[in-house]
């Protein structure tokens, strides 16, 4: 047993575990990723409840854009320019509190829509200003040719948190409303918090630091826009993110409508249709850590993005539960081949002193997902739900399309 687990620790897939603050900074994803994918049912399940309206639950989910759209650009330029462990430290220890006083709130009979719209904002604000200081931490705590590896690992966590937050949420809807959810949001905010105190300063070259300090932040804003946009390789991996979060994952937002009025399965059956997602997931970054360095890179996220659209349009049509369930599983599979590998791309093609920037402007295309949930809120009630989630993952799919013919080289990406 001890030479089989010797001999599993030393496998290239758990390589990067060899790190100490690369161990750390998972601990904080584990915890972490818990709360969000938690808030991802409880915040959709609670306006529903509230409003019983489909454009609210969009909305809902698409007013976090606006901390998005009016400070990612500095928080790539914080992570740049500062500590990224503090920004970290501060962005999870608030988001704990948000849940809070929001759980407070609900257990006291005086929540009202105004107060799901203001945590969505502030959480919004916290993820986006942690985001880019945490990729960069994952980057920052391994050498580059384990980069692919971490970021398998790391897409693992998130997914096994996407497996499990829905589910646990649903679960304890059922039995203790939203506002337990969110208790054990803001105590798993809390745990990400404290052990992030554990990670040690990164170090950094003091010259380009000092140099990047010096230079006003909208300049320093527009030389990490110009230098991911002028890589060919990063900007193809920046539009194939784009094209999916803008009109592919979104179609997640109507879930609750699926859930309780066409498969009529409840806030449970919610949390099983994300928890198939997320094991989907989870297989996709299992295989990402394994071999994901043998891969084709550009192949496989622009794929498994094509197929990621048909299949949102499938699922649109499904009639039945079971069905249901098997669609999200090869979603969750397609959608992390291909954010992961756009991921490692991103990290592996930038140069380091620009890295934060970069990863800024990576989490401004998938959270462009929120502009996305206000577009599908809008159609489904137009054209119902069905169709709303139909029309999303096909004009997906034909943007993934159009950008292999604009892009060929895209597909070559190592």
């Amino acid at each position: 047993m001890s030479s089989f687990l010797t001999a599993l620790r030393n496998s290239r897939a758990f390589r990067a575990l060899h790190y100490r603050d690369f161990r750390t900074v998972s601990v904080c994803q584990i915890f972490g990723n818990l709360g969000f994918w938690m808030d991802e049912l409880s915040r959709g399940w609670l306006i529903y409840q509230i409003t019983d309206s489909m454009v609210q639950l969009g909305l809902a989910r698409g007013v976090q854009f606006v901390p998005l759209l009016l400070f990612a650009p500095f928080a790539g330029t914080f992570a740049d320019r500062y500590s990224r462990r503090s920004l970290l430290l501060f962005a999870q220890g608030m988001s704990a509190l948000i849940f809070a006083v929001l759980a407070a709130l609900i257990f006291a009979h005086v929540v009202e829509p105004w107060h799901v719209y203001v945590a969505a904002v502030c959480s919004g604000l916290m993820q986006v200003i942690q985001q880019p200081a945490r990729s960069s931490l994952v980057s920052d705590t391994v050498p580059p040719e384990l980069f692919t590896n971490a970021i398998g690992l790391n897409s693992m966590i998130f997914n096994g948190a996407r497996l499990i937050g829905p589910a646990l949420a649903g679960a304890i809807i059922a039995l203790w409303d939203t506002g337990g959810a969110y208790a054990v949001q803001a105590l798993s905010l809390f745990i990400a918090t404290v052990w992030a105190v554990k990670l040690r300063p990164m170090p950094r070259h003091p010259e380009v630091l000092a140099r990047a300090r010096r230079e006003p932040y909208v300049q320093s804003i527009l030389k990490g826009w110009e230098h991911a946009w002028s890589h060919k390789t990063v900007r193809a991996g920046l539009l194939c993110t784009t094209v999916v979060s803008l009109f592919v994952f979104p179609f997640t937002t109507l879930l609750p409508v699926f859930a309780r009025d066409i498969l009529n399965v409840g806030a449970g059956g919610q949390g099983m249709l994300l928890a198939a997602m997320g094991g989907g997931a989870v297989v996709s970054s299992i295989l990402i850590t394994l071999s994901g360095h043998r891969w084709t890179r550009g192949k496989v996220m622009l794929d498994a993005s094509l197929i990621y659209g048909l299949l949102v349009a499938g699922l649109a049509l499904s009639p039945w539960y079971g069905l249901s369930l098997a669609v999200m599983a090869l979603a969750g599979l397609c959608h992390v081949h291909a954010n992961a590998l756009v991921h490692t791309v991103v990290q592996s093609y930038s140069a380091p002193e620009y890295r934060g920037r970069s990863m800024a402007l990576f989490n401004m295309t998938q959270m462009l997902s929120t502009a996305g949930s206000m577009v599908v809120g809008v159609l489904a009630a137009a054209i119902g739900p069905r169709g709303a989630v139909a029309a999303m993952g096909l004009t997906g799919a034909a943007g993934i399309l159009l950008l292999i013919v604009l892009m060929p080289a895209a597909r070559k990406i190592k």
